[in-house]
């Protein structure tokens, strides 16, 4: 089944955030867009090129008044420890949940039960707290924050207006479709 267009379930997970631990919940994430993104494991080799891609461009993220959550089974205490001791992680300014319950990683779909690590999974959550964008990739595929960026102004675009969509490689000011019969056949 697919989680698009369904609500998040309600989650409470400690989190590391520039040197404090804090609670997230479900109410923190409604009344604003917002990013889940699931990776395997802290301590790792290509997770941490996709958080710190995050992390360098957290800035065009908070514009666009979206917050990331990076989620991974690891505890928020392991969460900490990593980003003391790699520089590429020391960047992150978003916080960094843990799930070694994996009650995240099940609501989200993405938990490998038989390993108690999560797939790489991107969620898009708009305001209402409705998923709107869904991407899992294998192990070895990383993430580009640029194309999440280009997504995200896509969602916020079409939320702000009803009846246009966004065509293939969409970028923020150029031309949408608005469907009707008249469309039909001539794209």
């Amino acid at each position: 089944m697919s989680l698009i267009n369904t609500t998040i379930k309600p989650f409470k997970a400690q989190a590391y955030l520039n040197g404090k631990f804090i609670e997230v919940t479900d109410a923190d994430v409604k009344g604003k867009w917002a990013v889940f993104f699931f990776y395997p494991a802290d301590f790792t080799f290509v997770c941490p090129t996709e958080l710190g891609d995050l992390a360098d461009n957290y800035e065009q993220f908070q514009k666009l008044g979206v917050e990331i959550y990076g989620v991974s089974t690891d505890t928020h205490f392991t969460h900490k420890a990593w980003h003391d001791t790699s520089d590429t992680i020391g960047k992150v300014q978003y916080p960094l949940l843990g799930d070694p319950t994996a009650t995240l990683s099940r609501n989200f779909e993405v938990l490998r039960e038989d390993q108690g690590l999560a797939d790489r999974g991107t969620f898009l959550i708009d305001p209402d707290g409705v998923v709107q964008f869904v991407e899992v990739t294998a192990e070895g595929i990383g993430r580009d924050a640029e194309e999440l960026l280009r997504k995200i102004k896509a969602a916020q675009y079409v939320r702000a207006h009803p009846g246009e969509v966004c065509p293939a490689k969409w970028k923020e000011g150029e031309e949408t479709l608005a469907p009707s019969l008249d469309l039909v056949g001539k794209i």
